[in-house]
């Protein structure tokens, strides 16, 4: 027998039995794929081809022997395929069983109590290393940085927005001069034409007011009245 599978003959496990399995598992194992756990039926009467179950850290492997002996069959099942494991302790032995997320119910009876502990310890660390991973990966995609360009183009966008806003609300002041022969209107100064320093309280604060008037009948967008709001707030 293989050195590697002595190590799963001191819970009562049958000798012949892993020694079948190990001549078998040889060709099933995938890359990086190591056994953590062989657990051996013993029934009441004598069982000469008794089942087995192993767990690896990737997947499930029931066995099955066949025609005496001469094939046995394998079915197994990944770490994310299955719901969750169980086990019921019984007079002789213990049953495992497992779920797979397709409502499909495996199990294997007549296990030592102490095999069928650590299968359900290990079946269950493995499940927890699982979800840790999803979680961990999960968190990794929330993560993921807009790029550059993107980020150019959502700036660009709101920066022409807010010109064309200015440019629809805000008056535009007249030229000083006069042409020769002409004679124009007063005109009243622009709103901009005084510098906010030289307002006073009260100026600042009515200026405040005639923005907030604009916002609430939709003359002007929130951006732009929390701008004129944090200037002139800056003043008073």
């Amino acid at each position: 027998m293989k050195e590697q599978f002595k190590k799963f003959l001191n819970e009562e496990q049958d000798p012949k039995a892993i020694e079948k399995i190990a001549s078998k598992l040889s060709d099933l194992l995938m890359k990086n794929e190591e056994i953590g756990y062989i657990a051996v039926q013993k029934k009441p009467a004598i069982t000469v081809l008794p089942d087995s179950i192993v767990l690896t850290n990737k997947r499930i492997i029931i066995c099955q022997p066949k025609n005496l002996g001469l094939s046995m069959n394998f079915i197994d099942y990944t770490w994310d395929e299955i719901e969750g494991t169980f086990v019921k302790e019984n007079i002789l032995g213990s049953e495992f069983s497992f779920t797979t997320r397709t409502n499909m119910e495996v199990s294997i009876d007549y296990i030592p109590k102490i095999q069928a502990r650590k299968i359900f310890t290990y079946a269950k660390e493995q499940l927890d290393i699982l979800k840790v991973g999803s979680v961990l990966n999960a968190t990794m995609m929330d993560e993921v940085p807009v790029s550059p360009i993107e980020e150019v183009e959502i700036i660009e966008e709101m920066e022409t927005e807010e010109v064309t806003s200015f440019a629809e609300i805000m008056p535009v002041s007249q030229p000083n001069f006069i042409a020769e022969n002409q004679v124009f209107e007063d005109v009243p100064s622009s709103p901009k034409d005084k510098s906010l320093s030289d307002l006073s309280q009260d100026e600042l604060f009515e200026k405040l007011q005639n923005y907030k008037k604009l916002l609430d009948n939709g003359l002007i967008l929130q951006g732009e009245y929390d701008a004129f709001k944090k200037e002139i707030l800056s003043h008073m």
